[in-house]
């Protein structure tokens, strides 16, 4: 990164006469000289004009354009995920925090320094750069530990009702009965941690015995929440369920700078989720809206608070939702008031909605391809994005080689800079990923570890209501229990009542009758004589 005290840059009017000051004249002066700012600014490169390189002419960015967001495009091969990095490790240099989706597993190198070579020190004397080999402070993530990463994770409660709606697709209706089913669980005490929970909250509010807990203020139907349960089974599928659980990742981590003062740049690990873009997304969307809905409103800074680079951004677009390509547009649009740059970095600009391209502000575009008629129509329609040029923008385009790109970026006063052809310069650090030992060490040694690696499943709505529904289940089987017990004894009481008596025996019938009872009689009366005899001493009398 320069600034205004660099000899190559003048800080005086363009036709000023300094001697050793560039030579501002004919069309590569004119360009030159939309690109000499007074602030600091990042280098890009030396301007390419009529087949040379220039380094006394400097392309360059202003640091305070970052936030007015930017693309850099261009066929496979061509140098983006280069320039990519060099934007960045500058970025870093210069105090600004930095995030990096890497989806291919090729931006990890921007943690070690690089290996000069011939090819490096030709490009650093073509374009007048001081070349030094070095490595930025970085950290490595994961999204809710798919892959080597420190893992990324958020609760279903911080998503939100209206994100997840856009994610899940649906309709007006449902959103609002999504919405309801979170003020349920809110003022139950219901924490939504994780997908299981909120499917755990959607069953219950359907069945006999959550029916009535919402019937006051409209109730959920039946329909409803099987279509939010069918989209929440084809988002799981997704590998959702890795993302929402606990503990819950604080975005503000991206916004740390090193002990030396230098930005850390934050590298999301996504190898693992390149066949997941519905995954990628909802991150992409939950971060951006935490960012803003975190962050102060600062106005326009000399610096951006956090620069997001997303590689690759086709697979963010390809296939993307109508609510969610909304979601994005207005983020971007209004994100930029919160200090933060958003750049994408794709195959083509046609790769990214107009309304997304319509807000970025700063253009990188390397090299296209002409091959097939779509390529040349997609070449066509990328040149009339562009300002007006003194190039032939449609013959250049096809022209550069790699590691060279046509740049408009936005000047210090916020309008357009002349097109300028440029050779950029080469990253500093690695030009290329980092071994997966060193990767996995890189991670494990992060003071963050010890804080988001392990997964916390502490008791929250599913075990809540799972419990709740166990104690309501056994307590309904100990009262059937009950009544049976109780049934059954009624009926033997029944039964043993209405039974008929049995048949006396002959010994039965002996005793009841008259005679042996008239005997019995006269026995008991012969019997009580002889005891009262004895008794009182009295005998009978001798005949």
């Amino acid at each position: 990164m320069s600034e205004s005290t660099d000899p190559a840059v003048p800080a005086v009017p363009a036709d000023a006469d300094v001697p050793g000051a560039p030579d501002t004249s004919g069309p590569a002066g004119e360009i030159a000289a939309g690109y000499a700012f007074t602030g600091p600014a990042l280098d890009l490169g030396a301007l390419l004009w009529d087949g040379r390189v220039l380094p006394e002419h400097p392309i360059r960015i202003p640091l305070s354009m970052l936030n007015r967001h930017g693309l850099v495009a261009g066929a496979t091969g061509t140098g983006k995920t280069k320039t990519l990095q060099l934007i960045a490790e500058q970025l870093s240099a210069g105090g600004v925090p930095v995030f990096l989706a890497d989806i291919k597993g090729d931006v990890s190198g921007i943690s070690a320094p690089g290996t000069a070579n011939a090819t490096v020190e030709q490009r650093a004397k073509d374009v007048g750069q001081a070349w030094e080999a070095t490595g930025c402070p970085s950290e490595f993530y994961s999204l809710g530990g798919i892959g080597t990463g420190i893992p990324v994770r958020s609760t279903v409660t911080a998503f939100g009702p209206v994100l997840l709606s856009k994610v899940l697709q649906l309709n007006q209706t449902q959103e609002q009965s999504l919405g309801l089913i979170f003020h349920y669980a809110d003022s139950k005490g219901l924490e939504l941690i994780d997908l299981k929970d909120l499917r755990a909250v959607v069953a219950f509010l359907v069945s006999d015995q959550g029916k009535p807990e919402l019937k006051g203020i409209g109730g959920l139907s039946t329909v409803t929440a099987g279509v939010i349960l069918r989209a929440l089974t084809a988002f799981e599928q997704q590998g959702a369920a890795e993302f929402f659980g606990e503990p819950e990742f604080d975005t503000s981590e991206f916004l740390r700078t090193g002990a030396d003062g230098r930005g850390m740049v934050s590298v999301l690990e996504l190898p693992a989720v390149q066949d997941k873009p519905q995954l990628f997304s909802t991150f992409l969307m939950w971060l951006l809206a935490d960012l803003y809905t975190d962050l102060p409103e600062v106005g326009d800074l000399e610096k951006p608070k956090l620069v997001f680079f997303f590689d690759e951004a086709h697979l963010l677009f390809n296939g993307a939702s109508k609510a969610f390509l909304d979601s994005v547009t207005q983020t971007v649009r209004l994100i930029r008031s919160k200090g933060v740059g958003v750049f994408f970095v794709t195959q083509t600009p046609k790769d990214v909605p107009a309304d997304v391209l319509a807000q970025l502000g700063n253009r990188v575009q390397h090299a296209l391809r002409a091959f097939t008629p779509d390529d040349a129509k997609a070449l066509k329609a990328t040149v009339k994005t562009f300002p007006h040029s003194a190039y032939d923008l449609e013959e250049l385009l096809t022209q550069l080689g790699t590691g060279e790109a046509v740049i408009t970026v936005l000047s210090e006063r916020g309008a357009p800079t002349p097109v300028a052809a440029t050779r950029l310069r080469a990253p500093q650090s690695l030009m290329g990923p980092v071994g997966a030992t060193a990767l996995e060490r890189a991670v494990k040694a992060s003071p963050l570890w010890s804080r988001y690696a392990e997964p916390v499943d502490r008791a929250s709505a599913y075990e809540k209501i799972s419990a709740e529904q166990a104690a309501a289940e056994a307590q309904a089987e100990a009262a059937a229990a009950a009544a049976e017990a109780e049934k059954q004894a009624k009926a033997a009481e029944k039964a043993a009542r209405s039974a008929p008596k049995p048949d006396p025996s002959l010994a039965q019938q002996v005793a009841g009758s008259g005679l042996f009872r008239s005997l019995a009689r006269s026995i008991g009366t012969q019997l009580g004589r002889e005891i009262s005899r004895s008794i009182f001493g009295t005998a009978r009398r001798r005949r």
